[in-house]
């Protein structure tokens, strides 16, 4: 988003080293991590689309082999954009009856109609909005002709303790939602139960702790998160890095390795896993560099202390 780019030109914290977290017991225990190299982290290509110059969210179709959902933030058209790991431009779906405030994650999962695609409009650069929303969609057919989808469903979420800064949604194995909050203090976790999806009035999320990543710096600014193929791992990526989770029914997060990506992209903001083992970025464009994608594989088990 644009109101983040001035951390892109402050000097990057050290990403290599020990850092020291502390951890709220409901999540997992302190430890040390090692933030190590990626054992792979390389740009695929730029976004085709032009348009695409600020891609704030990516999620990778399980339905549509190939196929990567990306969506535009800061008050863009309410479009979800096809693309591929080529950058092409495969079509953009206007959602409707949705607007987009400030778009800035896209997951899929499980809906009453089979697999949907969730938007969270729930960026709040200065922490002002009262509630945010989360659109639901059928996933589209990229094959198709149509270039609208079906009418979203609206939910309509406020935090406990007032507004927040978020640029992360993701979908956990028992249909729950999950929001991190974007802090250099401490990114908070936010769970909405699937029931939320069965009423009409907003719902109010659950705070289940603080997320146990480093604070300060480039490399504590959540930006996107993502659940691996299998549902037993989350990926929280920032500016800077990737921080893995084993993903414990209840649910809790458990650490398990992370690794620095700094240098492979002009403005991360997008994070989705290819497969088990690599994953996909996207970036919005800075320093006179189009939007575009990279791929990411990590070795995080060797990265943690004590492994």
């Amino acid at each position: 988003m644009h109101g983040s780019r001035w951390y892109l030109r402050s000097v990057a914290a050290a990403l290599s080293g020990l850092l020291v977290l502390v951890v709220p017991p409901l999540w997992a225990q302190a430890t040390t991590w090692h933030l190590t190299r990626a054992t792979e982290a390389r740009r695929l290509a730029a976004f085709a689309d032009t348009t695409l110059d600020e891609s704030s969210g990516i999620a990778a179709s399980r339905q549509h082999p190939g196929i990567l959902w990306t969506i535009e933030d800061s008050g863009a058209e309410p479009l979800l954009h096809a693309t591929d790991t080529t950058g092409a431009a495969l079509g953009a779906w206007t959602v409707t009856g949705a607007v987009n405030r400030d778009w800035e994650a896209v997951t899929l999962g499980p809906c009453p109609g089979g697999r949907c695609l969730y938007i969270g409009d729930i960026g709040d650069n200065n922490a002002t909005r009262r509630q945010v929303e989360v659109y639901r969609v059928p996933e589209p057919d990229p094959s198709g002709r149509r270039r609208t989808t079906t009418r979203a469903v609206q939910l309509t979420v406020t935090y406990p303790g007032g507004p927040r800064d978020a640029e992360s949604l993701v979908m956990l194995p028992d249909t729950s939602l999950l929001i991190i909050s974007k802090s250099a203090s401490g990114s908070r976790v936010y769970r909405v139960p699937a029931s939320a999806w069965h009423g009409t009035r907003p719902v109010r999320a659950a705070e289940m702790g603080t997320l146990s990543i480093p604070t300060g710096g480039l490399t504590s600014l959540v930006t996107d998160a993502a659940v691996s193929p299998d549902g037993t791992r989350l990926a929280v990526r920032t500016y800077t890095a990737i921080y893995f989770y084993r993903i414990i029914p209840g649910p809790a997060l458990a650490e398990d390795g992370a690794c620095g990506i700094f240098g492979v992209e002009p403005q991360g903001e997008g994070v989705t896993w290819l497969d088990p083992e690599r994953l996909v970025t996207s970036w919005e464009s800075n320093f006179g560099i189009p939007g575009g994608l990279a791929l990411v594989r990590c070795s995080p088990r060797d990265s943690l202390a004590g492994d």
